[in-house]
């Protein structure tokens, strides 16, 4: 059996593999603040009516991430043991797999399209929804596609072309907005519907710039001779979505506290709202980037689980919590630093800005719960251990955060920062269950 790799060798491939997915996360969370700047500033309805929209596929959009998350630990299991044709075969059955999943999932939003008007939204906005919807949900199939070359690529560490295409595609999503919405160079004035069309082109161009790279690069010839000689096969079928609902349904769930929680925010008040919103924003931030730490401790975790290699696969786990621990540490330090200028950046309100004051404190300390759950998920990610995440999660963030969040907010009149100081108690809750659980597993199989 090999020699363990040392913590500080663990340490310079985390860095390496977690860099880049860090990078493309941050461009996302950048494409979502210029979008909404742009509309805003074109005017005030837009802004509503992409908010609803928004809001409304996010929990698809985190879901189908979550899916694909799936194939990365298959992938980076067989990248250990250097079969690269069986890589290239599971890729072509993770983009049938993606697919059929897209097409499930854009049927479930053509439902809820057709019963849009049964949600109480303002008629004006209606006219702006309808088509910016449409737009939105011809692009769910391409999203899926194209996470599962992204997984894929970060599952045989290959990182950086996924950062790439992503930073690309981000900069092709803003220029088209400055086209389409304002109608700039000749092309036609179409307000939130050309921030739709932008959308849905730059996730297509984004899908056909990663399937030309895999199919024209020598470096993944080897892996295309096993996409082609592979069949789409049942047992990869079932395989595939084994992991992937789990995960699904995991990030799920806590979006979906997060977004429930929202709406006992709602009870309190119009300031309330805006002062969360800001600080969900901020929080959405870190989390990109502790994930993106994260993913590249499951890619981590499941190379030295392909190599039957459980001192490696613990270490790479805990040096993966470090790792995220010292972002959180930093965020946090930079957080307290602006803090006196945070508000300021979002609104002119001074009741928002002073509703703000009381969410720093369980913003900082909701960080560690954040840190150990996006770590130790990601390792029973590695592991292929998926499926007990969903009782766990839903414990955690349904039963245990909501309840305390009503419980502080409202029955000991918390108010605001009172919902907040559940997040650290949900978070560090999932965590330590996904600890846990993580340790159990490889101690069974060291």
């Amino acid at each position: 059996m090999k020699q363990p790799v040392s913590i500080s060798d663990h340490i310079r491939r985390l860095i390496v593999l977690g860099t880049p997915i860090i990078i493309g996360q941050i461009g996302i969370i950048i494409l979502g603040f210029a979008d909404t700047m742009m509309i805003g500033h074109y005017d005030t309805e837009s802004l509503g009516a992409a908010s609803f929209v928004n809001n409304l596929f996010s929990l698809v959009i985190i879901g189908s991430t979550g899916f694909a998350y799936g194939l990365t630990p298959v992938i980076g299991e067989l990248a250990g043991t250097g079969d690269r044709a069986g890589i290239g075969g599971k890729l072509k059955n993770a983009l049938a797999v993606n697919a059929a999943t897209g097409v499930f999932f854009t049927l479930c939003m053509a439902i809820l399209y057709c019963n849009l008007d049964k949600l109480g939204q303002p008629p004006e906005l209606m006219p702006l929804i309808r088509p910016y919807y449409l737009t939105i949900l011809a692009s769910l199939v391409f999203v899926l596609l194209f996470n599962a070359f992204r997984q894929f690529a970060d599952g045989i560490m290959d990182t950086r072309t996924s950062m790439w295409i992503l930073l690309g595609g981000n900069l092709l999503n803003i220029a088209g907005n400055w086209l389409l919405i304002y109608g700039v160079g000749g092309f036609p004035e179409l307000g939130l519907t050309g921030a739709g069309i932008s959308t849905l082109f730059s996730r297509i161009v984004m899908l056909l710039v990663f399937a030309v790279l895999f199919f024209k690069l020598p470096r993944y010839r080897t892996y295309r001779d096993g996409f082609a000689r592979a069949t789409v096969n049942r047992t990869d079928f079932y395989r595939l979505n084994a992991l992937g609902w789990p995960l699904a349904l995991q990030m799920g769930m806590e979006t979906a506290s997060f977004s429930l929680t929202t709406i006992m925010v709602g009870w309190i008040g119009t300031i309330a709202l805006a002062a969360h919103q800001v600080m969900l924003t901020i929080s959405t931030l870190f989390f990109m980037m502790y994930y993106g730490m994260g993913a590249a401790t499951a890619v981590q975790v499941s190379h030295f689980r392909g190599q039957n290699r459980p001192t490696d696969v613990r270490r790479a786990a805990f040096t993966g919590f470090g790792l995220i621990t010292v972002m959180a540490i930093i965020s946090n330090t930079l957080f307290w630093q602006f803090r006196p200028h945070i508000g300021e950046w979002f609104t002119d309100n001074p009741d928002v800005i002073l509703a703000l004051g009381g969410l720093f404190l369980p913003m900082m300390l909701y960080q560690f719960g954040d840190s150990l759950q996006i770590a130790f998920a990601n390792a029973l990610r590695g592991i292929l251990d998926v499926k007990i995440m969903m009782l766990y999660s839903f414990i955690a963030y349904f039963i245990i955060s909501l309840s305390a969040s009503y419980l502080f907010g409202f029955i000991m009149n918390g108010g605001l920062p009172g919902i907040w100081m559940a997040f650290p108690l949900g978070l560090t809750s999932a965590g330590i269950m996904f600890c846990l659980r993580f340790l159990y597993k490889t101690r069974k199989t060291a």
